[in-house]
């Protein structure tokens, strides 16, 4: 039975600090998304943004708050009152809210970053967390770069923040320098030092430049933290932060060790994995714990002999338990039904309406044709795409392409559809890939947009396998990801590069974020 004493709480901060990773924008229909799926795992706090870096972040963090319901909808602010009010302002439409404001108090962050001396930001962490409490009952506080502050200096600041309301408090290892002895003590040492520490709770938050956050931040429970600070994927800058998924799983799978709880549904860690990779245009890698391609797989004679035997030999968890059908079934083909369509969606996770489940199903029957067998990540591949390209202003109506070793030059023939507009051209590239996306460029104008990524990998196995493509535009600043799947990977090309522009054409009306720093 989970009580008080070994229950976890799990801060998942995928739409702030995970967005903060160069390339990982989203927009408000994709962090709303990620979002409902975050609070159907049972994720009890979500840092849903930065409010006061641009009038998105705001607009997203407030839309998100109004539609919660279980989860705290928490945003992050620096030490300042036009901050932590913006911050309110935004989180207070959701049931349970909470402000996450944060200073730095390692000697380096001080004396370069701030400029200021430590009794200052002593007095800066009083006056900032007394007034975001006179605002909110729930209060984080959080020392930036925390695991390179002088521990006494440390003791202070926690003492000092607790005192003025917070009621959780964050050691962050900002840069990903502890290790997990090191980081023990320091909590270990917050613990026994600081007098009012029973009315608070510790939380981790772990960046993985050493690859230790996931380790770091267990060890961090083990010495008496109650939440852990993660993203899916371990999405987040540089090397990013400590994996969600991973956190759960080990605390799940080693119970022997580590007693503690946490209130996730695991079953649903692989659909969300998948939707925060295919949003951001973050492949995960095959090898990758809990959620990459090979997590499960075994291919060495002497694994699949003790597999056949018995699972438990070289398994230490079942694929079920976090949502992944290990076998891949084939239960759709192109004589299958709208209603067992539906089924399979739901079995997948995904509730589509009427009018996107006839879309859907009109794209499974096409994909049926086309493809021998229809797996479960094609119905996948084939529904997130559906939904990235719901309401765009610029769609793909012809497209073909002339390429090859005897052709003297490659050219891409396309008509689009703006606005409810057809338009036609014909360009020449290096490429069909560069053919095609001169011609979109030669119907949407984008002078100063830059491709910084092409990805193409295959949804399944076979060579009429859906190729999987993201593209990522950069112009003046503003990052997107386009997404496009199709068996035919020149129409999934394309298809990813329209999705950039469309979203491309929404963040031109936006302002550029301000540039506000990490925990």
């Amino acid at each position: 039975m989970t009580t008080d004493s070994n229950r976890v709480i799990i801060f998942d901060t995928t739409l702030r600090d995970g967005e903060q990773s160069p390339g990982a924008s989203m927009n408000l229909e994709e962090k709303l998304r990620i979002a409902e799926t975050l609070e159907e795992m049972g994720v009890d706090v979500i840092e849903a943004g930065f409010p006061i870096a641009s009038e998105g972040d705001f607009e997203s963090v407030s839309e998100i708050a109004k539609r919660a319901k279980n989860s705290s909808i928490c945003g992050l602010s620096r030490a300042s009152q036009g901050d932590i009010q913006r911050c309110f302002d935004a989180v207070k439409h959701a049931p349970i809210h909470r402000i996450h404001t944060f200073i730095s108090t390692s000697p380096l962050h001080m004396k370069y970053k701030l400029q200021m001396e430590p009794d200052a930001v002593v007095e800066k962490i009083k006056s900032s967390v007394t007034f975001a409490r006179s605002l909110v009952e729930d209060v984080e506080w959080s020392a930036e770069d925390g695991t390179r502050t002088d521990p006494d200096f440390l003791c202070r600041c926690v003492e000092t923040a607790i005192a003025a309301g917070a009621r959780t408090i964050n050691i962050p290892d900002t840069v990903g320098y502890t290790v997990p002895e090191e980081y023990y003590k320091m909590i270990d040492m917050l613990m026994n030092r600081v007098p009012n520490i029973d009315q608070a709770i510790i939380s981790t938050h772990c960046h993985n430049d050493l690859g230790l956050a996931v380790a770091n931040s267990l060890s961090a429970v083990q010495a008496g933290a109650r939440q852990v600070e993660c993203t899916i994927n371990g999405l987040g800058e540089r090397a990013g932060n400590a994996a969600l998924e991973e956190i759960v799983m080990a605390l799940r799978t080693r119970k022997d060790f580590m007693p503690y709880e946490t209130g996730i549904k695991s079953e649903l860690i692989t659909r969300a994995s998948r939707m925060v990779s295919a949003i951001t245009g973050f492949s995960v890698q095959p090898n990758k714990a809990i959620v990459g391609k090979n997590a499960f797989a075994h291919e060495s004679g002497i694994h699949q002999d003790g597999m056949l035997k018995h699972a438990g030999t070289y398994e230490i968890m079942t694929p079920e338990s976090v949502g992944l059908d290990n076998a891949n079934k084939i239960v759709l083909g192109k004589h299958s039904g709208r209603h067992a369509f539906k089924d399979k969606l739901s079995a997948l996770g995904y509730e589509l309406g009427d009018n996107a489940l006839n879309d859907a199903f009109k794209r499974f029957k096409d994909l049926a044709d086309q493809k021998k067998d229809v797996y479960d990540d094609d119905i996948i591949a084939l529904v997130d795409d559906e939904v990235m390209r719901v309401n765009e202003r610029v769609k793909l109506t012809h497209f073909q392409v002339t390429c090859g070793t005897h052709v003297k030059s490659q050219i891409a023939a396309l008509s689009l559809e703006i606005d409810g507009d057809e338009r036609k051209t014909i360009a020449e590239g290096d490429g069909p890939v560069d053919a095609a996306f001169k011609a979109i460029k030669e119907i949407v104008p984008l002078p100063n947009a830059h491709l910084e990524l092409y990805q193409v990998h295959a949804v399944t196995q076979g060579t009429d396998a859906q190729a999987e493509v993201t593209v990522r535009l950069e112009e003046e600043g503003k990052t997107v990801n386009g997404r496009g799947a199709d068996t035919d990977t020149m129409v999934a090309s394309v298809n990813a590069y329209l999705n950039a522009v469309n979203k491309l054409l929404v963040k031109r009306e936006k302002g550029k974020p301000e540039d506000v720093g990490s925990i």
